[in-house]
C-alpha cells in the first residue's frame, strides 16, 4: 500500500518536478552559485509545508529539509545542481535534484506512515570545491543511516566507477621584459608553466593505469611581445584509491617545482581542501534499487563489462565512506551520449531526461522506504559498510 501511495506522488507531482528541472536547467550555475537552482527547490518544499533551513551548514546554496518520526532510522537524499562552465548542464544535476526532490516528496505523502526520518540535503559544489564533505564537517550526516542518489549517464548502472580526486592551482612568478629587445632581462613564468606541463606528460607514463593527470593553463601571459612574468595553471590529479591518491600527488607536485627550478621562476602551489575519495557502494542497498529500477523497466548494464577506464569522481565519494551510501546511475540519454559534453546538456533538458528524473525520484524513494521499514534490510546494510571499511 506504502507502495503505490508513494508511486502515486510522483506521478500526481510530475507536472511540477519537470517544470524545476527545466527551468534549473535553463539556468546554469556554477559551484557555489546556485541561488537560482536553490531557491526553486527550496520553495517547492516550502509549499508543501515543511520547515526548510536555507544556507545549511555554512554554504550559502546548501540546504536542509528533515521530516518524519523523531525516533526511527534516517535517510538522507542528496540533491546537486551546479553545472559545468561553458556547457551548462551536461552532468545532468538539474535531473538529480528533481530526482531527489520527487523522493521526498514521495515520502511525505506516506504522513505518519512513514517509518522513520527523511533529511533531503541541498549539496553544492559538486563539479568543484567539494560541497558534500564542507557539508559533512559541519554535521550534515550526523544522525544519517544512509544516504542516497542518482546520477544520470548514457546507461543504467547500479553504481558510478569512480577514482579519487584532488585538485592543484599553480602560479608562477617571473620577471616581465620586452621579448625582442631585452629577453635576456626576463624571467619567463610560462616556460616555467609549460616545463612543468611537459614533465607531467612524462609522468603520465609510469603511473596506474586507474590513475589520471589533467590539466589547463588559464594564464600565459598578455602579449607575445612581452614575457610573461605571470602564468597560471589548474590540474586534476585522480587515482583508484585514497592511498594510491597521495602516493601520485608528491610526484606531481615534483613536477611543478622542477619547472620552477628549471626557468628561475618562482612557484605558489594551492592543493585544494577537499579531495574526493572512492566510492564506498553498499551493496545490499544498491541491489535493493536495482530491483525498484529493473520493475519500472529499466535495464542495467553489467558493470563487469564495462572494462577499464571511464570512471569519474564524486565527492559522494567522501559521503560513503562515513555512511552507508548508494550512487547508481540511470539513462537520461542514449548510450553513445557520454557526459561532460554538449550533447548530455541537450538530453538533460529533453523528455529522455525527464523521464529519469522520474524514474529517479521513483526508484530512491521505494529504496528508501525499504530502508526504512526493514530491519533485515538495515542489518545487512551495516554489516556490508562495517566489512567495506574493515571493522567487521
Amino acid at each position: 500500500m506504502s507502495q503505490e501511495r508513494m508511486l502515486a506522488a510522483v506521478d500526481a507531482a510530475a507536472d511540477e518536478l519537470i517544470e524545476i528541472s527545466r527551468d534549473i536547467h535553463a539556468h546554469p550555475e556554477l559551484a557555489f552559485e546556485e541561488y537560482h537552482a536553490a531557491g526553486r527547490l527550496t520553495d517547492a518544499m516550502a509549499a508543501r509545508g515543511l520547515d526548510v533551513a536555507r544556507g545549511a551548514y555554512g554554504l550559502p546554496t546548501a540546504f536542509e529539509v528533515e521530516f518524519g518520526s523523531g525516533d526511527g532510522p534516517c535517510v538522507a537524499l542528496l540533491a546537486e545542481y551546479d553545472a559545468l562552465p561553458g556547457i551548462g548542464h551536461a552532468c545532468g544535476h538539474n535531473l538529480i535534484a528533481t530526482a531527489a526532490l520527487g523522493a521526498a516528496f514521495a515520502l511525505q505523502a506516506l504522513g505518519s506512515a512513514l517509518p522513520g526520518r527523511v533529511r533531503l540535503l541541498g549539496t553544492p559544489a559538486e563539479e568543484k570545491g567539494g560541497g558534500k564533505e564542507l557539508m559533512a564537517r559541519a554535521g550534515a550526516f550526523d544522525g544519517v543511516d544512509a544516504a542516497l542518489m542518482i546520477h544520470p549517464s548514457g546507461i543504467n548502472l547500479v553504481t558510478m566507477p569512480c577514482l579519487c580526486y584532488a585538485d592543484v592551482r599553480v602560479v608562477y612568478h617571473g620577471r616581465s621584459a620586452h621579448a625582442s629587445a631585452m629577453p635576456h632581462k626576463g624571467i619567463n613564468a610560462l616556460d616555467g608553466l609549460l616545463l612543468a606541463y611537459q614533465a607531467i606528460s612524462n609522468l603520465r607514463q609510469h603511473i596506474r593505469g586507474t590513475e589520471r593527470i589533467h590539466g589547463i593553463v588559464t594564464d600565459g601571459g598578455q602579449a607575445p611581445n612581452i614575457v610573461p612574468d605571470r602564468a597560471e595553471g589548474e590540474f586534476y590529479v585522480r587515482a583508484a584509491t585514497a592511498a594510491h591518491l597521495e602516493a601520485l600527488k608528491p610526484r606531481v607536485q615534483a613536477c611543478f617545482e622542477a619547472g620552477a627550478k628549471g626557468s628561475g621562476c618562482e612557484l605558489e602551489l594551492f592543493w585544494g581542501d577537499v579531495d574526493y575519495l572512492d566510492l564506498n557502494t553498499n551493496w545490499p542497498l544498491a541491489g535493493r534499487f536495482q530491483q525498484h529500477a529493473e520493475a519500472l523497466g529499466r535495464e542495467f548494464f553489467p558493470l563487469e563489462k564495462l572494462g577499464v577506464g571511464g570512471a569519474g569522481s564524486t565527492d559522494m565519494g567522501n559521503v560513503s565512506q562515513r555512511v552507508p551510501s548508494i550512487h547508481p546511475m540511470l539513462a537520461a540519454a542514449p548510450r553513445n551520449v557520454v557526459i561532460h559534453h554538449p550533447d548530455f546538456a541537450r538530453y538533460a533538458g529533453s523528455e529522455m531526461g525527464d523521464a529519469a528524473a522520474l524514474d529517479g525520484a521513483r526508484t530512491l524513494a521505494l529504496t528508501a522506504y525499504d530502508f526504512l521499514a526493514e530491519a533485515d534490510l538495515r542489518a545487512e546494510v551495516v554489516k556490508a559498510f562495517r566489512v567495506a571499511k574493515g571493522l567487521a
